[in-house]
């Protein structure tokens, strides 16, 4: 009789445990990383050349593979940089993802015979200037990306993406724990950011630092969410916090819009 109840007691102990193990996994999503490709290009020849690859080789290589949500952004600043860019952002369920997707685009035939004039254009007409990634660890308090709930149409909206440097890995520390365990995730939801992401750069070239991605039905609504943002209580009482001051050395606030073959 003994032995039946223990063993009863086991089963039922490891029930407990899966239920509430599963519970949890619903509640705490585990972490996404996010790779940021940045093609820097200097003119309108280049621009088709890496649009037309996005769209017809890259994108479509990583759909098949399972891969979803890609964006494709340009900056508003193109207009008139010398440096101009095309930002890719591309999530995976882990670093080794990320890592093997490489490998596994040289595999595809499909992918190398759509893309073929992009990789393989000539040394003295060369498809972009630079190219660069960034690779990013999801927040603990925002483990998984979001997709914007905008209302206005595709064309209209604003993305910002935002990366804020710290001076020590000290601050860097206090800074990330500000958007965490401090509150300013919530308070981002609370105002209608519509954040896509918030991640911790884990190899970059401005380390230490974090990045962030918000956006808006247009410009106006982005000057009104920011106006509020910096009017509101909960934020002049967090940004006052002593064991948050100087934890920003630099900024960088980056304004674009998806392109067309974006999938948000």
């Amino acid at each position: 009789m003994t032995v039946i109840f223990r063993n009863l007691l086991l089963v039922l102990t490891g029930f407990f445990v899966l239920l509430t193990t599963g519970t949890a996994g619903e509640k705490n999503p585990p972490k996404e990383f996010y790779e940021i490709r940045v093609y820097h290009f200097t003119n309108s020849t280049q621009e088709t050349a890496i649009d037309d690859f996005l769209q017809l080789a890259y994108l479509p290589a990583l759909h098949r593979s399972g891969v979803d949500n890609i964006g494709v952004f340009k900056p508003l600043a193109n207009d008139t940089a010398a440096d101009k860019k095309i930002y890719v952002f591309v999530r995976g369920k882990s670093l080794q993802k990320i890592v093997n997707r490489q490998a596994a685009l040289g595999k595809d035939n499909v992918f190398q015979d759509a893309g073929k004039a992009f990789l393989g254009a000539p040394y003295n007409d060369p498809p972009f200037v630079r190219m660069e990634n960034i690779l990013i660890e999801a927040f603990p308090m925002a483990t998984q990306m979001n997709l914007p709930r905008l209302q206005t149409n595709k064309s209209e909206h604003i993305y910002e993406l935002r990366s804020y440097e710290s001076p020590t890995g000290n601050l860097f520390r206090s800074k990330v724990h500000m958007f965490n365990e401090g509150g300013e995730i919530p308070l981002f939801k609370r105002l209608g950011f519509n954040a896509v992401f918030y991640g911790t750069v884990i190899s970059g070239s401005r380390m230490p630092n974090l990045m962030y991605m918000t956006s808006f039905d247009n410009l106006a609504s982005r000057e009104e969410h920011w106006n509020t943002f910096r009017a509101d209580a909960e934020w002049k009482t967090l940004s006052s916090k002593p064991e948050y001051q100087h934890n920003v050395s630099k900024s960088e606030i980056i304004l674009m819009k998806a392109t067309a073959y974006s999938d948000f």
